[in-house]
């Protein structure tokens, strides 16, 4: 199987070279990317082969392509390999609007490509530990959750992160959709209200975006949730971020942390000093192993279209509730 990767706009492009080459019998073909210096520098740091139109990419042949553009190209880079046949599992948010969303899920019905939204925590071992908890019965019906995604800025590696024609937004966008997606995993109900606080309280007058928001969902069955989001983590932080959640139910309660699995390094060598360095399972090896076992087996993946869709409705409606300054209710 021959694989390549969309744009490395996106950081977690750098980690999923290594996670292709893993896999037994599967070709990293290359990288398209229509920034040279960008290009040229991946190129050299990975040895990975650089095609600078993405259309050159396609036309070497590939059966799948992992999408790391800006929030705001991906419509067009989906669009690109559904139309030659090529299979996509894209980066999160899928898109910045719900019409660029949904004009990628026609594309690849109409092709017959299998879409996967990236959402490697679905994959990470605690997570699933939880899930299988909830499906034994072992928190009975849940009632209510708290959720953390907190990071850095990341526009000091990726300065596009920060524009809001680019990026869609800020915090909100890049954080509520890991647990939205989560949340509607473990409930199986959808979100059909939305209220949230959005504000810039971090870095105010350095960049137009959100830095940190405080949400609160309501789901159809009944579930309520809040998710506190931001890039509070100054650069000194010794891991990027986090994402933790408690969650009730009626007969107990549970708190899951995705990264506690690391060890404390001090040493000046490390960028950051001391630094949390991970030493579990890597969640974005599972999904991208579960995106390979989709196409090989001809069926839909563990993580849809749908599920970035939903995630994506939500971080709008973040938005427009907080514009409106009341509650925003999602129609089904």
């Amino acid at each position: 199987m021959r694989f390549g990767i969309m744009s490395f706009a996106h950081l977690h492009a750098e980690g999923f070279v290594g996670n292709l080459r893993a896999i037994p019998g599967l070709e990293l073909v290359g990288f398209s990317d229509d920034d040279t210096r960008r290009g040229e520098h991946v190129a050299q740091t990975f040895g990975v082969r650089w095609f600078a139109h993405h259309e050159e990419l396609l036309e070497a042949g590939v059966d799948g392509v992992i999408v790391c553009s800006e929030n705001a190209r991906r419509r067009e880079l989906v669009a690109l390999a559904a139309a030659a046949k090529v299979h996509v599992l894209c980066e999160k948010p899928i898109e910045v609007t719900l019409a660029d969303a949904e004009a990628m899920r026609d594309a690849c019905e109409t092709h017959g490509v299998r879409f996967m939204t990236a959402f490697p925590m679905r994959f990470e071992p605690s997570i699933r530990a939880v899930k299988g908890a909830l499906e034994r019965g072992e928190l009975g019906s849940l009632h209510a959750a708290a959720g953390i995604n907190h990071s850095e800025i990341p526009k000091a590696h990726r300065a596009w992160f920060a524009d809001k024609a680019l990026a869609g937004g800020g915090a909100v966008m890049d954080h509520t959709v890991h647990l939205t997606d989560l949340l509607r995993w473990y409930t199986g109900s959808e979100v059909s209200e939305v209220y949230a606080e959005v504000g810039n309280p971090f870095y105010p007058g350095e960049v137009d975006v959100d830095t940190a928001g405080l949400v609160t969902l309501t789901f159809a069955d009944g579930f309520f949730a809040s998710i506190d989001c931001s890039w509070s983590r100054p650069t000194s932080y010794p891991r990027w971020g986090h994402l933790k959640m408690e969650l009730f139910g009626e007969r107990g309660a549970v708190r899951v942390d995705g990264f506690a699995q690391s060890l404390t390094a001090y040493s000046r060598h490390l960028p950051r000093n001391p630094s949390w360095l991970a030493w579990g399972a890597d969640p974005n090896q599972a999904m991208i192993e579960e995106f390979v076992a989709s196409i090989e087996e001809a069926r839909e993946p563990a993580v849809t279209w749908r599920d970035g869709y939903e995630a994506l409705r939500v971080a709008l409606a973040c938005y427009a509730s907080a514009d409106a300054g009341q509650p925003v209710t999602l129609d089904r």
